[in-house]
């Protein structure tokens, strides 16, 4: 899927490698498309940097061949949805400075704003959580390597990694999202995603307050 003539992968990876602390990428694509995801990791102009696995047929499998591929080196990893392309550079710096200070799992994540109703058989209604304790989880997730080979070594199963941190016992932090980190499933979140990068756009051509 393209976002302005760009592919949705092209976009996440120029703002992964914005980020200081990121010194390698590693992308995991259904085999189908791995020519055309290494196509878009040669394009940034750090190729030497992305290297391009393929996946498994579920999320976990997917991470897990991600983790096999880091070198030796890598201490900080990120678990990040290329799908949600324009998650902003400082969100990952955020992510990483958390991790780095001592949590060894962390996510983003956003209030949530609607009234949250857990149902029953029927579609009964059987409680309200209190949306005050509730935050919308987004990505990138960080963890130190040690506990997310853990987690994943471990058989468990989650929707996302950093319920595998909670599986095993992990305390996982929560650090502010951002709303450009949304996750683009739909054509309608593909359309938000238009404005937030034309937003982006503006900022950038704008003249700051020295050259105004």
């Amino acid at each position: 899927m393209t976002l302005n003539g760009e592919p949705l992968l092209g976009h996440a990876l120029s703002r992964v490698l914005a980020v200081r602390a990121v010194g390698h990428v590693v992308v995991v694509a259904p085999r189908s498309h791995l020519a055309a995801a290494r196509a878009v990791a040669d394009a940034t102009g750090r190729p030497e940097v992305v290297d391009v696995v393929p996946g498994g047929r579920e999320r976990t499998e997917s991470v897990a061949a991600g983790l096999a591929a880091l070198r030796p080196d890598d201490e900080v990893v990120l678990v990040h949805d290329a799908a949600r392309a324009l998650a902003p550079p400082e969100l990952f710096e955020e992510v990483v400075a958390a991790v780095r200070s001592g949590s060894p799992a962390v996510v983003p994540g956003l209030p949530v704003v609607d009234t949250i109703k857990a149902v029953g058989a029927g579609e009964v209604v059987e409680g309200t959580p209190d949306r005050s304790r509730l935050r919308a989880v987004q990505t990138p997730q960080g963890f130190t390597r040690a506990l997310l080979e853990r987690a994943h070594a471990s058989g468990a199963s989650a929707s996302d990694d950093a319920g595998l941190a909670e599986r095993i016992g992990a305390h996982v932090r929560v650090v502010p999202g951002d709303q450009r980190a949304m996750k683009v499933t739909t054509p309608h979140d593909l359309a938000v995603a238009a404005l937030f990068l034309g937003e982006e756009q503006a900022d950038r051509l704008s003249p700051s307050p020295q050259q105004a």
